[in-house]
């Protein structure tokens, strides 16, 4: 099941890849890509599963639930962004990408840097 886990973080990381580069690609036209879109349902999805399994101990680490919870919402308020902004093109400017890059790297952050 380690594998699987594994395959899932992969996943979980090319998500959030394909949005912060969707949206620092996107400041040079000021345009929201649709790969971004995918990116974002990828790295929720794979973030659910993953804590799935974790939080079942199948594999990897007993996560924390109030880090996961922050995670959670972040993403949860990056896939709201990308989705309204796919809606409205005409409201995406160049701030509003960069909103989408700095949560983006916040929630890689929060990954990486919360013990």
């Amino acid at each position: 099941m380690d594998i699987v886990y594994g395959i899932v973080l992969v996943l979980h990381l090319i998500g959030w890849a394909m949005v912060l580069g969707g949206a620092i690609y996107g400041m040079r036209s000021v345009e929201l890509s649709k790969g971004m879109l995918h990116g974002i349902l990828t790295a929720l999805v794979a973030g659910i599963v993953m804590v799935g399994l974790a939080s079942a101990g199948v594999a990897g680490n007993e996560p924390n639930n109030i880090k996961i919870g922050v995670k959670l919402i972040i993403a949860l308020v990056v896939t709201g962004i990308v989705i309204y902004g796919g809606r409205n093109s005409e409201k995406v400017t160049r701030g509003y990408l960069g909103g989408i890059a700095g949560l983006t790297t916040l929630n890689v952050a929060i990954a990486v840097l919360w013990s």
